[in-house]
């Protein structure tokens, strides 16, 4: 961010974050996580690096708080915002508190090991460390209808898990190790992340099981059990400050960059995007309903 930008902000900062007491910036992080559709935008890095950059650069700070609710999405932009935060942390010296909500699962708990501590409820959720992709399979039905399939390719594997083509076990056993590769990459992440204070067997915690808060603080997913409001008066007074810094709007999203209207969807396109917003939604949903919200 440059000076002027940051000047611009502070500006913009309510004169009782500037008062002299603690004061811990709040950002929320929920949703399912990755591009869904234009009407239906998931959690990204491009969504949430502004939010992020403003919550790090208020003055003042002794730390930023997230709060973590998700059920996980895109394996890219669970790592890519994840090393957003740990990158802004080490630049501006500031340690990350991490509160998990309702769901702090798969991509969720992967950004919520950017935490230097992870607190929880003891309802939440956490864990699903582990890789899924699925599809459908309609060979049988447009066979029934009367539909033939006809697919033209250059290159031998262009049409791989081809949702109207037999299931290929060649293009099975291909998806499956870039699975592994992917579930390697988010162990290693986890393990760097918790550390020693991980007290389960791999083949305990990597299997893609989940666990409530208690559970999870015993085998060191988590560190504690609390509430966002509870832990920041016990940690920096009862004095401290806990703005919640929300995405840019109006004046302050322009000194950012963003331009009134971009990606404004016009009625007729948003009328071509209505089949696929609503499997989006059903999509979302399920992948909401696997950890029973």
């Amino acid at each position: 961010m440059s000076d002027g930008t940051r000047a611009a902000l502070m500006k913009l900062v309510p004169k009782r974050w500037r008062s002299g007491k603690p004061v811990v910036p709040v950002v929320r992080l929920s949703g399912v996580i990755g591009a869904v559709t234009p009407l239906r935008p998931g959690m990204t890095l491009a969504g949430v690096a502004k939010t992020l950059e403003r919550a790090f650069a208020v003055d003042n700070a002794k730390a930023v708080a997230l709060l973590v609710n998700s059920p996980g999405g895109s394996p890219v932009q669970s790592r890519q915002i994840f090393l957003r935060i740990r990158q802004l942390a080490q630049e501006k010296k500031l340690p990350v508190l991490v509160f998990v909500e309702d769901v702090a699962a798969s991509g969720g708990y992967m950004i919520a090991c950017a935490g230097d501590e992870i607190v929880c409820d003891p309802s939440s959720i956490l864990g699903s460390i582990g890789v899924v992709g699925g599809s459908f399979g309609f060979t049988e039905l447009i066979g029934k209808i009367g539909v033939e399939r006809r697919l033209y390719t250059a290159g031998e594997h262009k049409a791989t898990l081809d949702p109207f083509l037999p299931e290929n076990p060649d293009d099975v056993a291909r998806l499956k190790a870039i699975q592994r590769e992917i579930h390697a990459t988010f162990i290693e992440l986890v393990k760097t992340s918790r550390g020693a204070r991980l007290k389960g067997e791999d083949d305990l915690l990597f299997t893609g099981e989940y666990w409530a808060g208690e559970r999870s603080v015993a085998l060191g997913l988590a560190d504690a059990i609390g509430d966002l409001r509870s832990t920041l008066r016990a940690r920096f007074g009862d004095k401290v400050l806990m703005p919640l810094i929300a995405p840019s709007t109006g004046l302050l999203a322009g000194l950012l960059g963003r331009k009134a209207g971009a990606g404004t969807l016009t009625s007729f396109d948003a009328a071509l995007g209505l089949p696929d917003d609503l499997i989006s939604a059903l999509e979302t949903r399920a992948i909401w309903a696997k950890f029973g919200f």
